[in-house]
């Protein structure tokens, strides 16, 4: 493994150690690392020739997280309101164009990039706020992670057969079952913060193993169908905020909705 990437996942742990305990600079530190992910997609899709809205979405991008932060709520489960009046306004500034072509891709790939990231990843402020939240987001985190690792670890070192070489040439089947197996051990690992039965356990790893390589495939679509490597560079040896925080974006509202709907947590 590259010395830059150890070092730089290492600053990142620390990072999460510091500012996971307290409620407030984690719902902080999230919404920034979602700016970061939005900023860059916006980035790689104006590298595509896509005119996106990318400040519109920037600000809208960081309402949503802010609005979990400060408990800002106009109606239950308003965040779907406030898509829709988004999508409308959105539409009120296609008529300030000049011109009407790409007026479709211009406002779905900004919807999208506003639900794909902003509210996907906003779920980990969610996870945070919940009763217990700190063991269930150091929980998510931990079998989210390890599953990056054990993927990246397996695949380098026993991968043969190509997974997906369409979409991600260097991934492995070795490495995908690696993952998911790193992933079930940290959800038994994490069984003192959860208390939850074994059965339960095995499910959320499962799930969160799956779903973490499925956020990991899905951007390197994404990042293929533009035409770059990395999301961004600002961290040496793992890219940018969005090839950071991929493997989390389906893994968060999964582990929510179980925690909220299965669990009535």
């Amino acid at each position: 493994m590259p010395i830059n990437r150890i070092v730089t996942s290492l600053i990142l742990i620390l990072v999460v150690v510091v500012v996971i305990f307290s409620d407030m600079l984690s719902g902080l530190v999230i919404t920034a690392l979602i700016m970061g992910c939005l900023y860059e997609f916006f980035r790689m899709l104006e590298h595509k020739g896509i005119s996106v809205y990318k400040y519109f979405g920037l600000i809208i991008g960081a309402i949503v997280p802010l609005s979990i932060i400060f408990r800002f709520e106009l109606t239950k489960g308003w965040e779907f309101l406030f898509m829709v009046l988004a999508f409308l306004f959105l539409i009120l500034m296609q008529f300030k164009r000049r011109k009407s072509s790409g007026a479709i891709t211009d406002i779905s790939t900004t919807i999208f990039a506003i639900l794909y990231i902003s509210w996907f990843l906003s779920f980990l402020i969610k996870i945070r706020y919940l009763p217990n939240g700190l063991a269930l987001l150091a929980s998510l985190l931990l079998m989210t992670k390890l599953g990056d690792i054990g993927a990246y670890l397996i695949g380098m070192r026993f991968g043969k057969t190509p997974l997906m070489p369409r979409i991600s040439p260097k991934k492995s089947v070795e490495g995908a079952v690696g993952g998911l197996l790193f992933s079930i051990a940290g959800a038994l690992v994490s069984q003192p913060l959860l208390h939850l039965t074994s059965g339960h356990l095995a499910i959320i790893g499962v799930a969160t193993g799956g779903l973490a390589q499925l956020g990991d495939l899905s951007e390197s679509l994404m990042k293929r169908d533009c035409q770059v490597k990395d999301s961004g560079k600002i961290f040496p040896g793992l890219g940018g905020f969005l090839d950071v925080m991929d493997s989390l974006l389906f893994t968060a509202p999964t582990f929510y909705f179980y925690m909220n709907i299965v669990l009535k947590i």
